[in-house]
């Protein structure tokens, strides 16, 4: 009877801990969970473990934290090398070394259809372009970043009103189904891994606070799949011209052929707020409106719309860019 397989891990956020459960339930030994170092978190800004350190740890894995990986690090504490390491989200390039560490080498599980949106925001950026389809990528890991060849890929559609948050959670689920299916084929080399095609390569930068605010000088169908792609952060934001600054974690575009016999004229100003009511705060955008279903006021909780309407008013007011 052969031993059980010895698989390392390297991930960090939550989304990666479906997948390490998954290797832990697979019989598999797992001789070191790699994952970032504690960071400042929260108002008190005290040290807080990665969500792969807390699985890792109620699972009763050994855990390492690397400042960073541009030197060889003594892994001799884990024993012999491992026949594959599995990343799921690590948030490190993976140097040359480390590459070779595993017998196998190592393996990504990346949240989207490779080659399209490499990097480390797909999720988000698929949502922003409006793709109808997503999935998880099973890639031999190479020093590029998400250019090595792809084992398999399993996708899944997004749906009309998802946002990143709901997509986040099917597709961390998604990638631990995805791993268990594939590690005995994977041991056992059954699998043959296609090169990318880097032509149609897309890019998923790192989404910063910055792009939270709203142009209103953009399509009502834009802002709408920015608000979803932006739930739960950085959320998108609308500015007031008096000011305020309001959180948009729901909207719902309509276009301008839908406004007819509603009063509502499409072709105000960007950013005009032309109605309000029980349906939301409509505003204009370059084309059709953007009707505002749940927003947040500052320092206030989440609310409908029309909570908000009781509570402030908007006459005179619009949102600018």
């Amino acid at each position: 009877m052969s031993s059980p397989a010895r698989i390392a891990f390297a991930g960090t956020p939550e989304f990666a801990v479906p997948a390490l459960r998954a290797l832990a339930a697979s019989g598999a030994i797992v001789p070191a969970v790699l994952t970032q170092p504690d960071r400042p978190a929260g108002r008190g800004r005290q040290l807080t473990a990665s969500a792969v350190k807390l699985a890792a740890d109620r699972l009763g894995l050994p855990v390492a934290q690397p400042a960073s990986l541009t030197k060889s690090a003594d892994f001799s504490a884990f024993g012999e090398p491992p026949e594959l390491l599995v990343v799921v989200a690590y948030g490190l390039l993976l140097p040359r070394w480390m590459l070779s560490w595993p017998k196998l080498g190592c393996i990504n599980l990346h949240a989207s259809l490779l080659p399209r949106w490499r990097g480390a925001a797909p999720i988000q950026h698929a949502i922003l372009e409006g793709d109808e389809m997503t999935g998880i990528s099973v890639m031999q890991m190479e020093a590029g970043l998400d250019t090595g060849p792809v084992y398999l890929a399993r996708s899944t559609p997004i749906g009309k009103q998802e946002t990143a948050g709901d997509l986040h959670d099917r597709l961390a689920a998604l990638a631990a189904e995805v791993l268990q299916e594939t590690l005995p084929q994977l041991l056992a080399r059954r699998l043959t891994a296609a090169p990318q095609r880097p032509q149609l390569a897309t890019w998923a930068p790192k989404i910063s606070k910055s792009a939270a605010l709203l142009d209103w000088g953009r399509p009502a169908v834009r802002l709408e799949r920015q608000v979803r792609a932006f739930n739960p952060w950085p959320v998108a934001e609308g500015e007031l011209s008096d000011g305020r600054r309001l959180r948009i974690w729901q909207a719902a575009a309509i276009e301008a052929a839908a406004l007819s016999n509603t009063g509502i004229d499409p072709r105000a100003p960007p950013g005009t707020i032309v109605a309000t009511g029980q349906a939301g705060i409509d505003v204009a955008t370059a084309a059709g409106v953007l009707r505002l279903q749940r927003i947040q006021p500052p320092s206030g909780r989440v609310m409908d719309a029309p909570a908000y309407l009781a509570a402030h008013s908007l006459e005179g007011a619009a949102f600018v860019s």
